[in-house]
């Protein structure tokens, strides 16, 4: 396996996993559990998923990065020369990992300590705060991902 089919294939499986856990925490697990389970148990069930996807989302936040500039390197020669769509695939990464640290540092820590509390209404809003961004950050992700498929030259 070259340099290149190892960063570009440890890139789209970072992305994957991120914007597919999104997705699928977004149109699968949030209906069945509206579906299925009582407001408690719903709010206790997003305390125990969310630390678990997060760990992954870290990691692919640590990654892409990484790999993104290695592909930048073997690619091309440097940020200056990457094409346009490279560059806005960057700035993206930088607005979802921004939105992404928001939640675990603040929106979380919220929704946490409403669920030991016991106080159901200041949980359901906090949640309410997390999947508004997380609907954000899918909705980017899902463009950057369209975008790196195009790979469009404007």
């Amino acid at each position: 396996m070259t340099a290149f089919a190892l960063a570009y294939t440890l890139h789209v499986l970072a992305a994957l996993v991120w914007v597919g856990g999104m997705f699928f925490a977004w149109m699968v697990l949030r209906p069945a559990a509206v579906a299925a389970l009582e407001g408690p148990a719903r709010l206790q069930l997003w305390t125990q998923v969310f630390p678990r996807f997060f760990v992954w989302v870290w990691a692919a936040v640590v990654l892409l990065p990484i790999s993104g500039i290695g592909l930048l390197h073997l690619r091309f020669s440097g940020f200056e020369t990457a094409p346009k769509y490279v560059q806005i695939m960057m700035g993206l990464y930088l607005v979802m990992t921004a939105l992404f640290i928001r939640i675990q540092s603040l929106q979380l820590p919220e929704l946490r300590k409403a669920v030991a509390a016991q106080d159901w209404p200041a949980g359901a809003a906090a949640l309410g705060k997390i999947r508004r961004l997380v609907g954000s950050n899918l909705i980017i992700g899902l463009v950057l991902v369209a975008l790196a498929a195009a790979r469009p030259t404007f």
